[in-house]
């Protein structure tokens, strides 16, 4: 297991030039006019045509070689436990496959997987409060773990909220992972948690992991949570009409995770696109899981969603992005000015059939990552997990 401590940003200019393509991340321009990126400090400072940019005196240079470049990709829903290791399929270094799979940014949904989880307040207070901490402290191949999510148990009270408010918890894991299962009681808790500044979501469907519940529609829309998890199911869904009434009547962002159901989520895509919700609309992958790890998961979401799914690519890279940046207030998600220079450069898969990276992900390729960059740091070179990419950017000058 790699032990990387959380060191910082890089120092210094750096300048990444002969872009082929810029993704935003932003619904509101999803492309934009550039081939040169700029950062000073690990965050963007400018943004544009390298003939109007001040390119010169750069410490670090990055020849993207007509690659294509995102922002890091978000993870909305993951169940970290304790360092770059998951006890549910006995595995090492799987956040690092993870950012070889574009992701710079992860969002825990609970640490329900840690053996013996305490289900005590006593216990869900000091696991949400350490793993908060030690994912502060700890950042495997430079990624963001956003973690110390507690369970809702019906035996805490408001005064356990409080109490994890005032520790650093920003966050609650899914309602329905624990006893907390009816609508009266998700509400509590849910207004409990917000009226203490934590982030609220809540699980869809039917149970996941034993100890867990089913949650309907009727519940979700009674807690009315900030973030309805995994609308397609984690794994079992509610009925179509059900997703339905999520989408038209929950204020929380509709997410769609890549460990539930493929058919719901298209139902749930359809949806929320008829209603132009589209901004609402956030990406995870609920790994790990049963399921296993899927370090890919993402970018499988994105070329899912847009294949069959009739989402124009490059808003699919937004709901990989920006959207969840939006939603769940998060320092990451766009490339724009001041923003973290956390940046992956993709392509089209060699051989595709697509002319380009927007083609091959709307034809349902996974795009090939020829770098990752974190806070201005190079993470990764080529990904040893994609498809090798049609092009891929090289460090000119350091």
């Amino acid at each position: 297991m790699a032990h990387d401590v959380a060191a910082g940003p890089a120092k210094g200019k750096l300048v990444i030039r002969n872009l082929g393509l810029v993704l935003s991340g932003d619904l509101n321009q999803p492309i934009l006019d550039a081939d040169t990126i700029i950062a000073v400090d690990g965050r963007i400072t400018a943004i544009g045509r390298a003939a109007d940019l001040d390119c010169d005196r750069a410490d670090s240079i990055i020849d993207a070689q007509g690659s294509p470049v995102a922002p890091g990709l978000i993870d909305s829903h993951c169940h970290p436990v304790f360092g770059d290791w998951t006890p549910r399929q006995g595995q090492m270094g799987w956040i690092d496959s993870c950012v070889n799979g574009g992701v710079t940014t992860f969002v825990s949904a609970g640490e329900v997987h840690l053996p013996g989880r305490p289900k005590d307040p006593i216990g869900v207070k000091a696991l949400a409060i350490t793993a908060q901490r030690t994912f502060a402290n700890f950042r495997p191949t430079g990624a963001k773990i956003h973690a110390g999510a507690p369970i809702a148990e019906t035996s805490m009270v408001e005064e356990d909220y409080a109490e994890m408010a005032r520790a650093g918890v920003k966050m609650i894991g899914e309602i329905g992972l624990g006893t907390v299962n009816t609508g009266p009681e998700a509400k509590k808790h849910v207004d409990w948690a917000r009226k203490y500044g934590l982030e609220t979501i809540i699980h869809t469907g039917g149970p996941s992991i034993a100890g867990s519940s089913l949650i309907s529609e009727d519940i979700v829309l009674e807690a009315q949570p900030d973030v309805i998890s995994h609308i397609n199911g984690g794994h079992t869904s509610i009925r179509f009409s059900g997703i339905c009434r999520l989408c038209e009547q929950a204020r929380g962002a509709i997410e769609i995770v890549h460990n539930g159901n493929e058919r719901a989520a298209l139902e749930a895509i359809k949806t929320a696109t008829e209603l132009n919700l589209t901004y609402k609309v956030i990406l995870g992958t609920d790994a790990p899981a049963g399921s296993g790890v899927q370090p890919l998961g993402i970018l499988r979401m994105i070329a899912f969603l847009s294949s069959l799914g009739d989402v124009p690519p490059e808003v699919a890279f937004c709901m990989a992005t920006g959207n969840t940046a939006r939603v769940r207030k998060l320092d990451a998600g766009f490339i724009a000015v001041g923003m973290p220079a956390d940046l992956v450069f993709l392509d089209k898969p060699q051989h595709s059939a697509g002319r380009h990276l927007l083609d091959a992900v709307s034809l349902g390729d996974i795009p090939g990552i020829g770098m990752v960059v974190i806070d201005g740091i190079i993470r990764t070179g080529r990904s040893r997990n994609t498809p090798p990419s049609h092009t891929a950017p090289v460090l000119v000058g350091h």
